[in-house]
């Protein structure tokens, strides 16, 4: 059994993917894109390691309260193997999967584990954050140069058109705010 390191996670959530999600955070990333909104996710040293069976379970306790379960980082793909087994347990309940990467589609490809993950995720975002091609207007996307991948019958480009982006704020019991999901923002002060 893979372990896996995750910054955090949110197991009800919906502005990470289309409908009410699990998010998935991951710990370390080889990328480092230069204007990146969680580089203290960087450090694949630092978060907390768990077992994918652990993670499964969890996620499978929310399973009816979910359509699917979304990896974010950090770079999940930095952890391949891990989200490869999470993800092939996960669809198999039969809940979709969504991956996000900074690495391109078309330098993946060639790549044997990643052509095995492809046949456990639904929907892949690919391309590095870059500032100077920011866009808000499609969902999930902070700039141009970031594609959408569909795999599966369950997504399709019709998604797009149907989901806008948004933010969630929670307070937590000991007075903290987290945020989270897409938004510009230059237009949203907080």
């Amino acid at each position: 059994m893979a372990k896996i390191k995750i910054n955090s996670y949110i197991p009800i959530t919906n502005t990470e993917g289309p409908n009410t999600r699990f998010a998935i955070w991951t710990q370390g990333c080889s990328i480092k894109c230069p204007e990146c909104a969680n580089k203290h996710m960087w450090d694949k040293n630092k978060g907390v390691e768990y077992d994918c069976r652990k993670i499964i379970e969890l996620i499978a306790s929310y399973k009816d309260k979910i359509e699917g379960i979304t990896f974010l980082g950090g770079e999940p793909l930095d952890q391949i193997e891990a989200i490869i087994e999470i993800s092939k347990t996960v669809q198999q309940m039969g809940l979709t999967v969504m991956v996000f990467t900074g690495y391109e589609f078309k330098n993946l490809k060639k790549n044997k584990n990643f052509q095995t993950l492809v046949k456990y995720i639904d929907i892949l975002i690919d391309g590095k954050f870059e500032k100077d091609k920011l866009d808000y207007s499609r969902p999930w996307l902070g700039s141009t140069n970031q594609n959408y991948y569909f795999f599966t019958e369950k997504y399709n480009e019709e998604i797009i058109k149907n989901f806008k982006n948004k933010i969630e704020i929670r307070i937590t019991k000991d007075n903290k705010i987290i945020l989270n999901g897409m938004w510009d923002k230059n237009k949203i002060k907080i």
